[in-house]
């Protein structure tokens, strides 16, 4: 893992040439792929550092999607708008995520953990598009600040108890665990996933944040909590039994009302950020669960929705860059206009609503057998959940794609080559990692 770390450390001088840098980060993608086993232990590479079937794969696709950062985020490279900086943050982000995916230390995991948000403020600041981006960096910080300090506080706490800071060390009794540090130790990630109710910072940062800052946050960030609940249930899995109703009712419930809610809006990043929630809400119930079948099917749907969300993402940038609007009064009619990239919408809304061959239907069924046999009255929620989930995919493809075209948007440029790739290099994994399914549910 150092030599990943040294590597980008080395990659700096390469911000001064956009596309080698970018390049390098799809290599580096596939090296680190192919030439790392998988183990179902923790592999250790230093005191501090070590990777296990989790970190794997999610290691792998953050350096995926930072690529697919640096090709969508073209505008930025024929603009010359602050290239150097934008490279520079690349950087910087790749490292934080390899340094919070690869900690077995629970403080160096807190301090790369918070790191990320750093290079995440700058895209929102920096190339973010309306001035409400200043408020939205500040609900992204306070929001993920605010639920981080108690954390903080338990970490140290438990290295007084246990005189360790290794997840795979700390054994915490029953004498010397309450409710307060179960809750300080979960809240952190369940505001960063988010838990529906606490999940207001994630639609106004993806709607004022650039392409490149709506991608990492839906395909990574959001995956930091799930990834921090999954590593602190190694020590107090047991503890959770008698919260985790709570919990579930909670996710159930909001990402309920949440559907709903992305029935009645009007922004194409906003229908695609609260649904967001709504798959993120299935991963906090498998989670909860502490069965093996939610855990594996929490790792599958956080990689699947990584692809598939991003891709809404490129998908609405897309238009956004022809018509300078997200709104469905103005988009309509792409069918029209943009057949061929028609069929791309259909294709991710499809698996946007959890269609096969995706990863997203595999893992949906490991998560609802996972809440069904943990409590089969739940199963009111997820049938309900699952439609409104259908609905809302079918709108979004409907409004954009049908209707008459907007008169201002006739002399739209043609999708370049650059478009069908970025698109095909998100649909691609999706469609065909369910081949390789049985490797995700080895560390559980």
């Amino acid at each position: 893992m150092m030599k990943y770390l040294i590597m980008l450390i080395f990659l700096i001088p390469l911000i001064y040439n956009y596309w080698l840098l970018m390049w390098v980060f799809m290599i580096t993608c596939f090296l680190f792929v192919s030439f790392n086993y998988l183990y179902d232990f923790v592999t250790p590479f230093s005191v501090l550092l070590g990777i296990d079937l989790l970190s794997y794969s999610l290691i792998g696709l953050s350096y995926f999607i930072v690529f697919l950062m640096m090709m969508a985020s073209y505008k930025i490279y024929l603009s010359k708008d602050k290239l150097l900086e934008f490279s520079f943050v690349m950087l910087v982000m790749m490292m934080s995520l390899l340094l919070t995916f690869s900690s077995v230390n629970m403080f160096i995991f807190y301090l790369s953990f918070e790191m990320s948000l750093i290079p995440t403020l700058f895209l929102i600041f920096g190339w973010g598009y309306q001035p409400e981006r200043i408020s939205a960096g500040y609900y992204l910080l306070f929001y993920t600040l605010f639920a981080s300090l108690p954390l903080l506080l338990c970490i140290f706490y438990i290295n007084t108890l246990v005189y360790s800071l290794d997840f795979w060390f700390v054994c915490l009794d029953n004498n010397s665990f309450n409710f307060y540090i179960y809750l300080s130790l979960i809240l952190a990630f369940l505001f960063k996933l988010p838990v529906p109710f606490f999940h207001f910072w994630l639609p106004k940062a993806h709607v004022e944040a650039p392409i490149s800052g709506s991608m990492i946050l839906a395909a990574i960030l959001l995956k930091l909590g799930g990834y921090g609940l999954m590593r602190v249930y190694l020590f107090m899995s047991h503890f959770s039994i008698n919260y985790s109703y709570f919990w579930v009712i909670l996710s159930l419930w909001g990402a309920l009302i949440v559907s709903f809610l992305c029935l009645f809006q009007v922004d194409i990043k906003s229908i695609i950020a609260y649904s967001s929630v709504t798959h993120m809400a299935l991963v906090i119930c498998g989670i909860m669960s502490s069965s093996m079948y939610g855990f594996s099917g929490s790792l599958i749907v956080m990689i699947g929705h990584g692809f598939c969300s991003s891709a809404l993402f490129c998908l609405a940038n897309i238009i956004y860059e022809r018509s300078h609007s997200r709104s469905l009064f103005i988009n309509k009619g792409y069918m029209m206009s943009m057949p061929s990239m028609s069929l791309f919408w259909f294709l991710l809304c499809s698996n946007n609503m959890s269609s096969p061959p995706s990863l997203n239907l595999l893992g949906e069924i490991y998560l609802i057998n996972s809440i069904i046999s943990w409590d089969y009255m739940l199963f009111l929620f997820l049938g309900i959940l699952s439609f409104m989930s259908c609905c809302f995919s079918i709108y979004l493809f409907s409004m954009t794609q049908h209707g008459f075209i907007y008169g201002g948007n006739l002399n739209s440029s043609c999708v370049s080559t650059r478009e069908y790739l970025l698109i095909l290099y998100h649909f691609i994994p999706l469609n065909f990692l369910f081949l390789k399914f049985d490797f995700m549910s080895m560390f559980f």
